[in-house]
């Protein structure tokens, strides 16, 4: 059970950001995932279509590696796959422990059952929603994950948002619902009352950018991980690290 009540805060924040008021019921459900899972909404462990809360992929793997999951196992199902209509089907297991048996899932994909902007990754998608379907059963969340959505995902965003998104690889925006990158930063800075310019420093730094602008979407996610973590693990160790970045560029070591 996640005790952290700066997380919930956090959570409860970036929800009203990205989704505007929620009904009591969706806040309730919210709360549960934060105190029983320790998901985040920030790092896009969540997801809300149709008024229901679905979990992501890495979403699972956050949990998993909080828990301590002693591996994921993966293989695929070669007498239902079919390479030429697209069609795949993987089985995972997920131990828990070094004794653990195991906990099975399966997952299929082919280009009728996954959105139009994926199609041509139906490898992926199926092995993923087997990983998915397998964390799920190990750690007993009864949510639907978005990759097991399928088409269904589709009705979540706009035709024209959706092209956007196609378009801008590269964009810090938002992406498939979950919150955008400069949203979850600043809820980052916010929370634990940093220097918003020694942040964009650091980060620009981390990703190996003349400035932040320039990062893809990529490395600007694995910052804001690297920053939530570096807070939760120690905060005074990072301020001291963001104070380095006050010096002049000669004095850095």
């Amino acid at each position: 059970m996640n005790k952290n009540p700066d997380q919930l805060r956090t959570n409860l924040i970036m929800a009203k950001v990205i989704w505007g008021r929620l009904p009591r019921t969706l806040l309730e459900g919210l709360r549960e995932l934060t105190a029983k899972y320790g998901f985040s909404v920030p790092l896009g462990d969540l997801q809300l279509l149709d008024d229901r809360w679905y979990v992501t992929h890495s979403g699972l793997l956050r949990l998993a590696g909080r828990c301590r999951c002693h591996g994921i196992q993966v293989r695929q199902i070669r007498a239902f796959c079919d390479p030429i209509t697209s069609r795949w089907v993987f089985k995972a297991a997920v131990y828990k422990s070094p004794r653990s048996r195991g906990f099975v899932g399966y997952g299929d994909a082919d280009p009728s059952n996954v959105s139009t902007l994926v199609q041509g990754a139906e490898m992926r998608i199926a092995e993923t929603r087997a990983v998915n379907r397998a964390l799920r059963k190990a750690y007993g969340i009864g949510l639907c994950s978005v990759e097991e959505l399928g088409s269904l995902a589709r009705s979540s965003g706009s035709t024209k948002e959706q092209t956007q998104r196609a378009e801008s690889p590269h964009s810090n925006g938002s992406n498939n619902g979950q919150p955008r990158l400069r949203d979850r930063l600043c809820v980052l800075i916010r929370q634990y009352s940093l220097d918003p310019m020694l942040v964009k420093a650091y980060a620009a730094d981390f990703c190996g950018t003349q400035t932040l602008r320039e990062a893809n979407r990529e490395l600007v996610e694995s910052f804001i991980a690297h920053l939530s973590k570096s807070a939760q693990e120690s905060r005074d160790g990072l301020i001291c690290k963001l104070n380095s970045y006050a010096q002049p560029a000669e004095m850095k070591s």
